[in-house]
């Protein structure tokens, strides 16, 4: 076991989340991105444990409806797209990916203000 596991929550799982998965969990399925996803045995909670760090937008919208009781159907990585829904990406916040209005992005020759006419 790794030592991670027991001095940090920041590290896939917490010890607690260990026990627990190994005790009362049952595996239910996995996602593209390696994120294991877990139904207690005797009554419908469900939990995730993260394949890298832990970060709630790692969770794709078809995780993300089973884990909140939405839908029952396990998710299937096989299961046909429409052609509007895009691929899933995980927060881009705080990155160079990250949204930025034409107003603010570098180099963007705009006025800040419109002169009276």
């Amino acid at each position: 076991m790794n030592f991670k596991i027991i001095f940090t929550w920041w590290n896939k799982q917490t010890f607690g989340t260990f026990l627990k998965t190994l005790f009362y969990g049952k595996f239910v399925g996995s996602d593209e991105y390696g994120n294991k996803y877990y139904k207690s045995k005797k009554n419908n909670e469900r939990w995730v444990v993260y394949a890298n760090n832990i970060e709630a937008t790692k969770i794709t919208s078809d995780w993300y409806l089973w884990m909140h009781h939405t839908i029952d159907k396990i998710p299937n990585s096989k299961d046909t797209k429409l052609p509007w829904q895009k691929k899933h990406l995980e927060n881009q916040t705080g990155t160079d990916k990250s949204y930025k209005p034409v107003k603010l992005r570098k180099n963007a020759n705009v006025k800040k203000y419109e002169t009276w006419k």
